[in-house]
């Protein structure tokens, strides 16, 4: 095609009507004229341009469509072809739909093209005649684009190009061709590009896992090479796919394949394989419940290898308790030096702490991993404090003489003697040094481990010390002495403070001080938003706090009510979903007396991640279902709490709701779909690190099992609510 007859008509289009991801589309001619730039630099920015503005981070808007027929023409005529039309078939593709775009008018503008795209099928470039085959499949447009990917097949001899002209089968032809063309590109002799889009493609087939599929994998390892010039960017680690697909299916059969195929790369000695196999491994322990058992052995043995420990250590903490077994290997890991020696130090404070303390007391100044997670402890509700050890005391005394400590150190220094209470008391005059460069956390430290000898710094501190230490050392003074007044004068201070963050703290200490800081209800009442000045998430976030405090000191919640409401309204929004949870919860602190908010709070069950705790500040005003027969539309939320569960959407407020809601509520069925989550395979997983995602989920078990008990208790007994513990 001709340059000047594909840009004819560029300018006539409504470019500033229309938007891409940064606003207005009106600077889009310019970078699509400048892709047919002789400057190749000045062709790439514009490409590079295009894929933020039209494709942005896979979403696709209005002028997304509008530019469809000038990048197939341009490519067309032989401008970055390849680079186009990839871009062409993430167009295609893309299910994120921004602004008005109706859903599917960008794929159906790929679609009108294809008598550009398809002949590029057979171009002589075979990058062009891969990039060609990805686009045409992304459209989805089985029969025009079907006929001529196979009929390429028969001629093809690139293998990236046969690999893509497979891959398109498979997505087309689900039932037809594609299943023997993925068992012919099977075999041994096959290129390993095509044999490992044929393993792919037994997966999206839904083929059963064979011996012979099984035994092509490990023939390929490692894996990752052979999709390296692929363009589906969501298999650009084979191992680690394809070991999710099989955990995804759900049978023990093929998680017992997936496991296998780990166990088996995990002892390969090669350094690829392993990396591969450490990455997939530990992202099946963060999926499968089941995997930490099965995969624990050959994952630990890696921690003798030099070449493999450190990434073998990133995945042991998805391991839970059989990372216990790997305590001795730690033990010699960290006698060495180095950060390998100091990130073993601090898996084996998590796994074996009392082993742990003497080493880290013996190298302190290197090992800030190691100090992070002693102080972190306690880990879980079971936990103590890290171990107290003679040595770990004298060393941390020492380091926090050194001057100019920087960094976190010294406030974990602070927290871990804290935590030891008055064993501790021996570090006193350090902690003390520190009071006025550290003000925030020394306080509940001196309280912690002195309270005799912590009375008069904290009252100098309270009164005089830095501003943002006044409040922690007023506190600490309070948990000692019981003495008011300075804790008092202080919240009077923060209440005023123009930091949100700083107001939301004063609240909610002020309101467990309960009546005896109702002098602090005018600070309350002028520490309050205007409705103007009420549209940050810190700014909301403290009026909540500041609402419930005047409802705790006064009992009446007629001004809490207002509050609470103008939060739920303005944060009918996805990006301040936490501030209507928190407001919800706010509702469900006042009972009864808030059921004047439930219309909204029904509202906000339209939203996975807010409706467990809408669902519980409903049920707190008095929303009850409690007969089967008699489930009003309103009342119907153990469906819905479930369904947030399912979704790992706020899965532990759903369980919180579901206990509020009552055995009685549930049904058969309903039972059911909980004895899934708690007894599948799958993890169940909330927000948080991924570090975390074992010991959530061990939590969420605990409690869905409890919450089994009592419901089917209450199927043969007069049994009282269930009663499961609130979680944070």
């Amino acid at each position: 095609m001709d340059l000047v007859q594909v840009l004819a008509d560029l300018d006539a289009q409504p470019w500033a009507e229309l938007e891409h991801a940064y606003g207005s589309a009106e600077d889009l001619p310019e970078q699509l004229r400048a892709l047919a730039s002789a400057d190749e630099e000045e062709a790439g920015e514009a490409l590079g341009e295009l894929y933020s503005r039209i494709l942005h981070q896979g979403s696709v808007y209005e002028a997304s469509a509008r530019a469809v027929p000038y990048l197939a023409g341009l490519a067309a005529a032989g401008v970055r072809a390849d680079d186009l039309l990839v871009l062409l078939g993430g167009i295609a593709e893309s299910e994120a739909v921004y602004d008005s775009t109706p859903p599917g008018e960008c794929q159906a503008a790929v679609i009108g093209q294809l008598p550009l795209i398809l002949p590029l099928v057979d171009a002589e470039d075979g990058a062009v005649r891969q990039a060609a085959v990805w686009a045409a499949a992304r459209t989805g447009a089985v029969e025009p684009v079907l006929p001529v990917l196979l009929r390429r097949w028969e001629c093809e001899e690139e293998p990236l190009v046969r690999a893509e002209l497979l891959a398109g089968a498979v997505l087309l032809d689900s039932s037809g061709a594609a299943v023997d063309m993925v068992t012919a590109a099977l075999e041994a002799g096959e290129p390993g590009e095509l044999r490992i889009a044929a393993v792919f493609g037994s997966l999206d087939l839904g083929l059963p896992w064979t011996g012979t599929r099984h035994r092509a994998v490990l023939s390929l390892l490692p894996t990752d090479p052979l999709v390296a010039d692929r363009f589906d960017l969501e298999r650009t680690e084979p191992l680690h796919h394809i070991v999710e697909a099989l955990l995804d299916r759900g049978t023990s059969a093929d998680r017992e394949a997936a496991f296998a195929l780990l166990d088996f790369a995990l002892r390969v000695p090669d350094d690829d394989v392993r990396a591969e196999a450490l990455w997939a491994t530990e992202q099946a322990c963060v999926s499968s419940r089941s995997a930490p058992a099965r995969l624990a052995n050959p994952l630990i043995a890696l921690l003798d290898d030099p070449a493999s420990a450190r990434p073998a250590l990133s995945a042991l903490d998805k391991l839970g308790p059989y990372a216990a077994a790997a305590a001795p290997a730690l033990v010699a890991l960290a006698d060495g030096g180095g950060d390998l020696a100091d990130r073993a130090l601090k898996a084996l404070a998590v796994v074996d702490p009392e082993r742990a303390a003497p080493l880290l007391a013996r190298d302190l100044p290197e090992r800030p991993a190691a100090l992070g997670a002693a102080c972190a402890f306690p880990r879980t509700s079971h936990d103590g404090p890290f171990p107290y050890h003679p040595e770990l005391l004298v060393a941390a005394r020492a380091r926090l003489t050194v001057p100019e400590l920087d960094g976190n150190e010294p406030i974990r220094l602070i927290r871990l003697l804290a935590s030891w209470g008055e064993r501790a008391a021996p570090a006193f005059p350090e902690l003390a040094a520190l009071l006025g460069g550290f003000p925030a956390f020394v306080p509940a430290a001196l309280a912690a481990v002195d309270p005799g000898r912590a009375v008069v710094p904290l009252e100098k501190a309270a009164v005089s010390g830095p501003e943002p230490g006044r409040f922690a050392a007023a506190r600490a003074l309070h948990s000692i002495t019981g003495d008011l007044e300075p804790l008092l004068t202080v919240l009077a201070a923060e209440l005023a403070a123009v930091d949100p963050h700083r107001v939301r703290q004063a609240a909610r200490a002020t309101a467990d001080l309960g009546k005896g800081a109702a002098v602090l209800v005018p600070c309350l009442r002028a520490a309050l938003s205007t409705d103007d000045a009420r549209v940050t998430t810190p700014r909301l976030d403290a009026d909540l706090d500041i609402a419930l405090a005047l409802w705790r000191l006064t009992g009446d919640p007629g001004e809490a009510l207002p509050v609470i409401a103008a939060v739920l309204e303005a944060t009918d929004t996805e990006w301040m979903r936490w501030t209507a949870v928190n407001a919800a919860r706010a509702a469900a602190r006042l009972g009864p007396a808030a059921a004047a908010l439930r219309p909204a709070l029904e509202r906000g069950l339209a939203d996975p991640e807010r409706a467990p705790s809408m669902a519980l500040a409903l049920l707190a005003t008095g929303v009850t279902t409690h007969h089967h027969a008699d489930r009003a539309p309103h009342a119907r939320l153990a469906d819905t709490l479930l369904s947030c569960a399912e979704r790992d959407a706020d899965p532990m407020g759903a369980l919180e709701a579901l206990a509020a809601l009552g055995p009685a509520s549930l049904t058969e069925s309903e039972l059911h779909r909980l004895t899934s989550l708690a007894e599948r395979d799958h993890r169940v997983w909330g927000t948080g690190l991924e570090s975390d995602v074992v010991s959530s989920d061990a939590r969420f078990q605990e409690t869905a099992r409890a919450l089994l008990r009592r419901a089917t208790a209450s199927r043969h007994t007069d049994a009282p609510a269930i009663d499961v513990p609130a979680t944070d």
